[in-house]
């Protein structure tokens, strides 16, 4: 007895029949999230030397600044203490061991950040050095971004020789701590520049304030208890012991006589150069480093072509120019 099967039965069950004689098509799993310039979005670390001080602030806004604008995210941490070499480099051990996509670097420390950037150079992760110079090979790292600070120190140099004037007069360069590059340009850079003046004659230049105001504090009453008597002007590379050397001349009755020519503003040393205590305040735009290093990062993660080294700037406020605009923003920067 045959059994006569409906024409449409047949062809069912003979799909399903080979069908079953291949393996099924391979299920492929979505790509893994990558950085593409359509905007995908990435995790930038932005590591300062610092956190405190009103500078890294201003850096942290045009970090952030920039993220919005490329489409990317940014973790910004610093040290407690700008003296702490330690701490930095266990902050930018995390951020490697949390895989970020590229980290800038503002090392506190020119050698103590090497190995460091190093690391994370075999580890496929690019790093921007920003602020500070590092001593490392500069294929390590992707770019530099910078304010040319050895120029910064001859331009406050001019700018101590036109306060003194032609009679001149004895100067103290008071430098700030030892490994930090971009703070150690400024201070050659400014005694570069005064060795033009000879009429000038700098009587301390080997001692250290500290990173913060109260060492600062301490270090120019010591040197002013040396020298008060004959001192005629003071350097200081940035912002922490400008506050510290102005303190301190204000407590001897010296301000104003003393000139002070600053690096980096606060909202202490603007109202102090309009009291006539500070001569002139050499202007960095940390806004634009912040900027321009989380700009750079994520063009060099995407593959486009970056510039080894990026000149941010450099300014110089005094009484007279204080007024124009390019030098207020830069004297009362943004900050977030």
């Amino acid at each position: 007895m045959s059994i006569r099967l409906p024409l449409n039965w047949i062809v069912i069950a003979v799909t399903a029949c080979l069908a079953g004689c291949h393996p099924p098509a391979e299920q492929t799993s979505p790509p893994p999230t990558t950085a593409t310039p359509s905007g995908d979005l990435l995790h930038i670390a932005v590591i300062p030397k610092g956190e405190t001080h009103i500078f890294w602030q201003s850096v942290r806004a045009g970090a952030e600044d920039a993220a919005n604008e490329v489409g990317a995210r940014i973790t910004f941490k610093g040290p407690a203490k700008e003296s702490d070499r330690s701490e930095q480099i266990d902050v930018f051990q995390g951020f490697l061991n949390a895989q970020v996509d590229g980290i800038c670097l503002s090392p506190l420390d020119a050698d103590a950040l090497v190995r460091p950037v190093e690391e994370a150079k075999r580890a496929r992760v690019p790093v921007v050095v920003f602020d500070s110079g590092l001593n490392a090979n500069p294929d390590d790292y992707v770019a530099f971004v910078a304010t040319d600070n050895f120029r910064g120190g001859q331009i406050a140099a001019d700018a101590m020789a036109d306060a003194l004037g032609e009679g001149g007069g004895k100067v103290i360069c008071l430098r700030y701590q030892k490994g930090s590059d971009s703070t150690h340009q400024r201070e050659e850079g400014f005694l570069d520049g005064i060795a033009k003046y000879p009429e000038i004659e700098v009587i301390s230049s080997d001692q250290y304030s500290g990173t913060t105001t109260e060492s600062a504090v301490n270090k120019a009453q010591a040197l002013l208890n040396r020298f008060g008597d004959e001192v005629d002007g003071v350097f200081t590379a940035c912002e922490p012991n400008a506050e510290g050397v102005l303190r301190a001349i204000r407590d001897r009755g010296l301000a104003g006589k003393v000139k002070l020519v600053a690096f980096d503003s606060s909202d202490s040393l603007r109202d102090a150069m309009d009291a006539g205590h500070v001569t002139a305040i050499v202007l960095q735009d940390p806004v634009r480093i912040g900027f321009l290093s989380v700009k750079t990062i994520v063009a060099a993660i995407r593959g486009e072509p970056v510039e080894k080294t990026v000149d941010t700037g450099i300014f110089v406020a005094t009484q007279k120019n204080k007024a124009e605009p390019d030098i207020a923003r830069l004297l009362n920067p943004p900050q977030s």
